[in-house]
């Protein structure tokens, strides 16, 4: 009877190991759920880091199309068109005269330029020097935006007075476009997606 009543007190080698097996798997289930859980987090990490970076970008040039500078009043003919300081660009380059924002220097008028290198968007600039032109000056550059397989720029207004209105891939200052858009695709594998940016730089150009 006594003898008994110890085996039925303690657990057998077979439920040991039943037991050892069960925990084994509790353990590996575990540590899949916290994997799959960090795989999440970090992928949802990148897509915000993602969209802050596309909403930085974005910002920026929007700050600089709509703050290119028009002529003043007082040189410009009555009833023509606005005319800004200098504009001129093509389907994947424009340059013009404006006021950098905040974060590239201190805010001043400059020459900038806005062009695709390799795989990145990169704003140039240098001080706006009238009293210099044909002068080289240094410029320095700022990198919007990384892994960009086309940039292309589009203008909205006449190719040439009193023609219709439309999308150029040209357009020579000093008569500011009606719009400007500005299209990104980005680098295969890149699940990044770049709206249409469009800007109205009339609307908001102040008079320099």
């Amino acid at each position: 009877m006594m003898h008994e009543r110890r085996r039925q007190s303690g657990f057998t080698l077979l439920e040991m190991l039943v037991g050892l097996i069960v925990l084994g798997f509790l353990v590996i289930g575990l540590n899949q759920g916290v994997r799959t859980g960090l795989g999440v987090w970090n992928m949802q990490a990148r897509r915000v880091g993602d969209v802050a970076d596309l909403a930085s970008a974005a910002r920026v040039l929007r700050m600089l199309l709509n703050g290119i500078p028009l002529l003043p009043a007082a040189n410009v003919t009555p009833g023509s068109p606005p005319l800004a300081i200098a504009v001129a660009g093509t389907a994947d380059r424009l340059a013009f005269v404006g006021d950098l924002p905040n974060g590239l220097g201190a805010p001043r008028r400059a020459d900038i330029t806005l062009f695709l290198t390799g795989d990145r968007l990169v704003l140039s600039w240098k001080p706006h020097r009238p009293e210099l032109a044909g002068t080289p000056q240094a410029s320095s550059d700022a990198e919007l935006l990384r892994g960009i397989a086309r940039l292309q720029f589009a203008y909205f207004g006449p190719p040439a007075p009193d023609a219709p209105m439309g999308w150029l891939t040209q357009w020579d200052g000093p008569i500011l476009p009606e719009l400007i858009r500005v299209q990104l695709s980005f680098v295969k594998g890149d699940t990044r997606h770049w709206p249409d940016l469009i800007v109205a730089p009339q609307l908001a150009a102040p008079a320099s």
